[in-house]
């Protein structure tokens, strides 16, 4: 009995150990990424000076990305017609489509869904990129050129996420509410002209600046964790790669969490 607990309370303690290490690192990860965000707003006065840099990677994160933000607006905003179709005609009640579909684009599915895109597709590639920098030891040779790498590579790739994005959501939210017309018409029995007169009377400007605005806060999130994951990269390739990988993941849970924040502020302040 004596050796059962001896062994129990060895395997408490290293698992308390281990959980607190894990604390550990995570509230230095945390703080990292908050510093780096306060010094790239910093850095953000020379903005000008990085106009052709920011320019390229809105390039890179916006038009390169609208394909696929489109086809996946598209085919959402069509699966959530019809489901919701289908189910409210069987109450007779097939003309809220209209009404469910557009604000369920705008405010929640269009600023998710591109983030999780941008973080995927435009958020891995930083954290790659400039993970390489780091191992290959260009960061620190731009340092002793005295060019400051958060100036240098953080800040344009910063704003051009934080403004691709919400140009990006409301792509997908009209693309998305359009194909659903298409499939309310087609499938539900929902006239097209009545689907958009339902669309035009209950979409108002502040369920578009919500959907504008949580996109905008998304790509500061997922843009400021992958550059941060990049710069803290050890470990050669084996490192890079899990860089990329973590970077994803953490961009993925920041933007459920916040969406959910977010979603109850504005809920309580405006509606």
């Amino acid at each position: 009995m004596h050796r059962i607990f001896h062994v129990t309370g060895d395997f408490l303690l290293r698992l308390l150990t281990r959980a607190l290490q894990r604390l550990r690192s995570t509230l230095y990860v945390a703080g990292y990424t908050v510093f780096l965000f306060l010094e790239t707003l910093g850095w953000s006065r020379r903005f000008f000076s990085r106009f052709r840099e920011t320019v390229y990677q809105m390039y890179l994160a916006g038009v390169e990305s609208l394909p696929v933000v489109l086809l996946v607006g598209a085919f959402s905003g069509m699966v959530l017609s019809l489901q919701s179709g289908l189910t409210l005609r069987s109450f007779g009640a097939e003309e809220l489509v209209g009404v469910i579909v557009p604000l369920a684009m705008m405010r929640q599915m269009a600023p998710i869904m591109t983030a999780l895109i941008l973080a995927g597709r435009v958020g891995s590639s930083m954290a790659a990129e400039i993970g390489t920098m780091a191992v290959s030891e260009e960061l620190d040779a731009l340092e002793v050129m005295s060019i400051n790498p958060v100036r240098y590579l953080v800040m344009p790739r910063f704003w051009a996420l934080t403004i691709m994005a919400p140009m990006l959501t409301l792509f997908a939210a009209v693309v998305g509410t359009a194909a659903a017309g298409m499939v309310a018409d087609w499938q539900v029995g929902l006239d097209f002209q009545s689907y958009w007169q339902n669309v035009l009377r209950q979409v108002r400007i502040k369920d578009v600046c919500t959907g504008l605005s949580k996109a905008l806060v998304f790509g500061m999130f997922v843009s400021i964790i992958c550059c941060s994951e990049g710069l803290r990269t050890s470990g050669g390739a084996a490192g890079v790669g899990e860089s990329t990988r973590r970077s994803v993941v953490v961009s993925f849970i920041c933007v459920i969490i916040v969406n959910y924040f977010m979603t109850s502020i504005i809920q309580r302040l405006f509606y």
